[in-house]
């Protein structure tokens, strides 16, 4: 995912929710919630965009947060268990910007916690890449004519994962092509 103030798949990352939890009273701030309220109170937990708790909130200490449930104890415990076969798409929504989301949360974390978080990252997308590029090299050299194939195995795949998927089909089906073409030229 590019990391620029255009980029679509940026925008919808920073548009995941994190649950926080208010330090302080905030008057006029209880629209937030959804309710009637006109002042948000010390303690209310407000379900807010990335992009709206992190500066105002959570960068100047009016708010802390709760790292959300698709990277909770739980759904490490499966990723170490077995990266692919979890689905990393139903874990967010939005499309689906598990590494993205995990990313910007980390940059939140306790330098130990991020650490942490990165590493099961990296350990998950490198895992997982193999299945992603044997899968895309099969399907993407398949004779199948529409360039569809192999929906079923990318429905649990994160946004990178699907771009990196669709990329690698291309890349063969362009290799399939000019080996064909060579080989008529002999």
């Amino acid at each position: 995912m590019e990391d620029s103030y255009y980029s679509i798949d940026a925008i919808l990352a920073e548009n995941q929710k994190l649950q926080c939890t208010f330090k302080h009273s905030v008057p006029g701030l209880g629209y937030l919630e959804g309710g009637d309220a006109k002042d948000i109170k010390e303690s209310d937990r407000v379900q807010l965009a990335y992009w709206l708790a992190l500066r105002p909130l959570l960068q100047t200490g009016s708010a802390d947060f709760t790292i959300p449930a698709s990277f909770s104890q739980r759904v490490q415990n499966a990723l170490n268990a077995e990266p692919r076969s979890v689905r990393l798409s139903s874990l967010v929504g939005g499309g689906g910007h598990w590494y993205a989301l995990g990313r910007m949360i980390a940059q939140l974390l306790d330098h130990k916690e991020a650490t942490q978080l990165a590493g099961l990252l990296n350990k998950t997308f490198q895992q997982r890449l193999i299945d992603l590029m044997d899968q895309a090299q099969h399907f993407g050299g398949s004779s199948t004519t529409s360039g569809q194939g192999g929906e079923d195995f990318r429905e649990g795949f994160d946004a990178t994962e699907r771009e990196l998927f669709a990329l690698a089909q291309d890349s063969t089906r362009a290799t399939k092509v000019w080996h064909e073409s060579s080989d008529k030229n002999h």
